[in-house]
């Protein structure tokens, strides 16, 4: 089974729209991938997707939430990294994906070292149906 790291970005546009984004969170909630997540990442989420402009409703994010835990892992890694970040909020997901030896799946690439781990939604799908 493929592990991920999920970006707020992917949870966010999940519920906003249709596409890839929405197609990764139906594969978390159907079991057929392995979402990793830490105690930042899951505050993250919860701080984000309640932001009022989203207008997200408590039910659809605890659902979202919920399949998050309920078919991942959490996972705790040891020092933060070294490389450098564009913004400095994103680290917690990079050291989890590193930490586990996952796909970290953003919909905003650039702010990330260049790695090949590292992955749009379009890309993360494509590698998931060769497997």
């Amino acid at each position: 089974m493929i592990e991920v790291v999920l970006d707020t970005n992917i949870l966010v546009s999940s519920l906003l729209t249709s596409g890839p984004p929405a197609a990764i969170i139906d594969l978390v909630a159907d079991s057929r991938i392995i979402p990793y997540y830490s105690d930042f990442i899951l505050q993250e989420y919860w701080d984000v997707l309640s932001r009022e402009k989203f207008g997200f409703s408590s039910l659809q994010v605890t659902r979202l939430i919920h399949d998050i835990t309920r078919s991942g892992m959490a996972v705790e890694y040891k020092s933060p990294s070294k490389n450098k970040m564009i913004d400095e909020d994103d680290r917690p997901f990079y050291d989890a994906a590193i930490e586990v030896q996952a796909y970290l799946i953003t919909g905003n690439i650039r702010h990330f070292p260049p790695e090949v781990f590292i992955v749009t939604p379009i890309d993360f799908l494509t590698i998931y149906r060769k497997e």
